[in-house]
């Protein structure tokens, strides 16, 4: 799959995913997050958050730096409790183990009770993955359908975004109406039949329906 000029390939298994995952694209939303994480020792703190919309793969970012580093993933800072999240920090400061807390919001957001966690919260810096750019969103279109086996024609992709709100539920929501649409027609997913699919759904722009341009990646 062609990839932007500012996209990355990563090293290891981070471009693989995992057994159960689709590959991890990393483009501008996402890129400055993963260098971070992939460069522990230069860590000021032992602690990393990582924030981001739900859908933007930061689970697959946590499961991937976890086989990676041997470190601690908290998978959403609501999941635990404070005294958990307190002792997990003290413990990646002590074993030089790194912990990474993945939430929906930084901590500065969070309605944290006890001081002691506040003030080591206060020190952590906080990673952000943000909107799809049109490569990005365009490219895990691609991967996923890829990943579920299913038959998109040349162009669908490119086709789709620049049409559709920009955001990583709205990817699913497009995948999961394709693919619905494509079981029950019983063929490809052509770009007639996504015209008139996400149109009916409301999952495109009807204004922008006649625009000649598709999304261009170099």
């Amino acid at each position: 799959m062609a990839r932007a000029s500012g996209q990355i390939a990563l090293p290891l298994d981070w471009s693989a995913g995992g057994s159960n995952d689709g590959p991890l694209i990393v483009g501008t939303s996402n890129a400055d997050a993963v260098r971070y994480l992939r460069h522990v020792a230069t860590w000021p703190v032992r602690t990393a958050v990582l924030t981001g919309p739900r859908g933007s793969g930061r689970s697959l970012i946590g499961r991937l730096f976890a086989s990676d580093t041997g470190g601690r993933v908290i998978d959403g800072h609501g999941s635990v409790s404070e005294e958990e999240i307190f002792h997990a920090w003290n413990a990646a400061q002590e074993s030089g183990s790194p912990l990474l807390i993945i939430a929906d919001a930084p901590p500065a957001e969070w309605n944290v009770a006890l001081p002691d966690l506040r003030s080591r919260l206060a020190a952590v810096p906080v990673l952000t993955i943000g909107d799809p750019d049109d490569c990005l969103a365009r490219d895990l279109i691609e991967a996923i359908f890829a990943q579920r086996g299913m038959a998109l024609a040349p162009g669908v992709a490119s086709y789709i975004v620049p049409r559709m709100e920009r955001s990583y539920a709205a990817i699913h929501r497009v995948v999961a109406a394709l693919d619905a649409a494509s079981l029950e027609k019983g063929g490809g997913i052509s770009i007639r039949l996504t015209r008139e699919t996400l149109l009916s759904q409301g999952l495109i722009d009807p204004d922008l329906l006649e625009r000649q341009d598709e999304a261009t990646c170099r």
